[in-house]
């Protein structure tokens, strides 16, 4: 997947795709997660659709709910939803991060190996 410390680091373009990539990863990973609280606000807490876009996005997004929720079941969801949310925040910002993080820690890798071919 990325290249390897003894191997020279990647060009700006294949890194840039690479980022876009992942990127690209993380969005399809919050449209799935937003999908999933949408559903389930609308056939556990029975909101409408727009309420129930409003509340994921709210909860996906860290901010909290916005519809007060009367039954047990809708109560149960949206803290098992705010819990999955926090996990793939945690999850999408490494996904975006993983790239960077790698360059760097390679370019250090490369400095290191500079250091210690030097007599």
């Amino acid at each position: 997947m990325f290249e390897h410390k003894s191997e020279p680091i990647a060009s700006r373009a294949r890194f840039i795709r690479r980022m876009m990539t992942w990127f690209g990863v993380s969005l399809a990973m919050i449209a799935v997660s937003l999908g999933i609280g949408i559903c389930g606000y609308r056939w556990i807490a029975h909101l409408t659709w727009i309420d129930s876009l409003l509340n994921a996005s709210m909860i996906l997004g860290g901010m909290g709910p916005v519809d007060r929720l009367d039954t047990s079941a809708a109560k149960i969801f949206a803290s098992a939803y705010a819990i999955f949310s926090g996990l793939m925040f945690i999850s999408v910002m490494g996904l975006i991060l993983m790239p960077m993080v790698h360059r760097v820690i390679h370019k250090f890798h490369l400095a290191d190996e500079d250091l210690n071919d030097k007599p």
